[in-house]
């Protein structure tokens, strides 16, 4: 009787033939769930922006970035007392957002934020969004960062508002030019809120960082080193993070105003 099965070669061949499937598929998969949770994060930057200008219409002002008060906020304080500053954060003001004893990925979480140091990736505050803190000020701080410090801004007041950054991926919530420049008017600090860092900026590789921040500040999280950006005129918009580099030239600094610095 004739053999119905498959021969040594046969099968060999078919063992082949899979294995080269498996090899251009799954570069292409890896691809799509990329691009899909590139797509989330925009969706999160859209959601967190909307949350913004509901809070505005209710106080005519956009909220701190950072305010500091001895009442914990609903849900208790964000971050850690070791290397965090104790109040409220610009999403505690947006209601139903954030809760520390949750462990679900809520809209405040980057889906594809790279943070290797796991108390960095636990911190609600570290490698998620921040917030522009030239707009969403914060009530107190440094001597040195004074130019951040003051009254929130309206959206309203700021002329080219499609122009300007409200929020964006980030290493830190609240982000300011100065992470974005190789020549800040002071130099960077030590604390976890000085090492802020707009994803994949080529600057980023000469930076000192802190353990398990590498990847996703020299690698960025999105395709081409993008970055998901909601500006102040409500539009949410992918961008290269090297297109939001402050350069220092003899007359001042290149691309800081509007970009960063409403006018």
């Amino acid at each position: 009787m004739k053999s119905t099965g498959f021969t040594l070669i046969e099968l060999l061949v078919v063992i082949s033939i899979i294995a080269l499937l498996m090899a251009i598929l799954a570069p292409v998969s890896q691809i799509a769930r990329q691009q899909a949770r590139t797509a989330l994060c925009g969706s999160n930057i859209k959601q967190l922006t909307l949350g913004l200008f509901v809070y505005e219409t209710e106080n005519q002002i956009l909220p701190y970035g950072f305010h500091n008060t001895l009442t914990p906020p609903p849900g208790g304080y964000p971050g850690g007392s070791a290397y965090d500053r104790m109040g409220w954060w610009w999403f505690n003001y947006i209601g139903g957002l954030y809760n520390k004893a949750d462990s679900k990925k809520s809209v405040l979480h980057c889906p594809s934020k790279r943070l290797r140091n796991p108390k960095l990736k636990n911190n609600i505050l570290c490698g998620n969004y921040g917030v522009n803190q030239s707009i969403c000020k914060s009530s107190i701080g440094r001597e040195r960062d004074a130019e951040f410090i003051g009254t929130p801004l309206r959206s309203g007041h700021i002329s080219r508002a499609a122009e300007t950054l409200l929020i964006l991926d980030s290493g830190y919530s609240i982000i300011t030019w100065w992470h974005a420049t190789d020549a800040p008017p002071v130099s960077p600090g030590s604390t976890i809120e000085d090492t802020a860092y707009i994803p994949g900026l080529w600057i980023n590789k000469e930076r000192d960082l802190w353990d398990g921040q590498e990847q996703d500040a020299i690698n960025g999280r999105h395709p081409n080193k993008t970055v998901n950006v909601g500006f102040v005129d409500g539009h949410i918009s992918r961008v290269k993070a090297d297109d939001l580099f402050v350069e220092k030239t003899n007359n001042g600094y290149k691309n800081r105003s509007p970009l960063w610095l409403p006018k």
